[in-house]
């Protein structure tokens, strides 16, 4: 039986991020055929809903109230609360990001529904879908159904493979103005901490560094390492309570957790909780002076030295065999 399937794309600074294709392609493969609608929140443009069709979806509603410019869990619920009565779709999907991790929930809860957080990957046998997630910090996995009313899930981004972009679909784009009051918080201002380069929990590449980096200088020839290779830089809670870093770059279990195509470990030890927020990466290299570190137990390659002495000589082989 074919579904309809609303999905919310999420916007950062301008842009759609990844996850929003990933969870298109997430909600095709549940609608068995049926449509897959984009919801955009705020003042959007039309050509981010054409991305979202582009990307897969049928169909995409822009939702508008000059109270969903900035996020707001009230003011968001609301409004996906009044697509969902409107649209009366058989699923929602939304990306496993911080926004999503916070929205989903309530609206699970006033709709009385069930919800599957950080699905890795799903399958659809007759009329069930079944979802798979990591739980003990990674360690296993779970597989779980939503037997009655919405399906409804958040999945982690990097793990479905979204649809190539297709610039010759088309599909309808409508405004749907909300109905937003009773707001707690109201936004007046957002200042944002001055990051470059590759969105951390999205990223295909990460080069991260533990309390071996010694200073925040030593975080240098990371960041030169991850721009050759067009990723982003990491950090273990080490390195960041250490004050070497931002907790922005935190990997681990109180931190981002992510699943990057390479994730090159510097002068991280592998403590527990790192390793619950990096250990799904498709392949580890880890560079340690220490032989037994425990990261070594994990990796797929490893590299016994000063990552001073390493991680310059990557950059110097990376640029003469112009991979990047």
């Amino acid at each position: 039986m074919t579904k309809k399937v609303l999905v919310v794309g999420e916007v950062r600074q301008g842009e759609l991020r990844n996850v929003s294709f990933e969870a298109i392609a997430a909600a095709k493969q549940i609608s068995d055929g049926g449509e897959v609608v984009g919801l955009l929140l705020g003042n959007v443009s039309d050509s981010l809903a054409n991305s979202m069709i582009q990307y897969g979806a049928d169909r995409v509603i822009i939702a508008k109230h000059t109270n969903l410019d900035s996020y707001t869990s009230d003011a968001y619920s609301q409004a996906i609360f009044q697509v969902l009565q409107e649209e009366e779709p058989d699923g929602l999907i939304v990306g496993h990001t911080s926004i999503g991790k916070d929205i989903s929930p309530r609206i699970a809860a006033k709709l009385n529904s069930g919800l599957v957080s950080d699905a890795i990957s799903l399958e659809v046998i007759g009329e069930q879908v079944i979802f798979t997630r990591p739980i003990y910090s990674g360690k296993a996995f779970e597989k779980k159904m939503v037997t009655d009313g919405l399906i409804m899930a958040t999945i982690r981004p990097n793990n479905i493979q979204a649809f190539q972009k297709d610039e010759t679909r088309s599909g309808e784009v409508t405004t749907l103005n909300v109905d937003i009051k009773d707001l707690r918080s109201i936004v007046k201002d957002v200042v944002r901490k001055a990051t470059n380069g590759v969105d951390l929990s999205e990223a295909k590449i990460i080069v991260a560094g533990g309390r071996g980096v010694k200073s925040k200088d030593g975080f240098k020839p990371l960041e030169e390492l991850a721009n050759l290779l067009g990723g982003a830089v990491g950090a273990s809670r080490g390195a960041c309570d250490a004050h070497y870093c931002d907790y922005s770059l935190q990997i681990g279990q109180t931190g981002k957790v992510v699943t990057p195509d390479l994730y090159i470990a510097c002068g991280i030890s592998g403590a527990i909780q790192h390793i619950a927020g990096m250990s799904n990466a498709k392949v580890i290299v880890a560079i340690n002076k220490d032989p037994e570190a425990n990261i070594f137990s994990i990796a797929d390659y490893g590299i016994v030295g000063d990552l001073f002495e390493v991680v310059p000589l990557l950059i110097e082989e990376f640029k003469s065999v112009a991979v990047y």
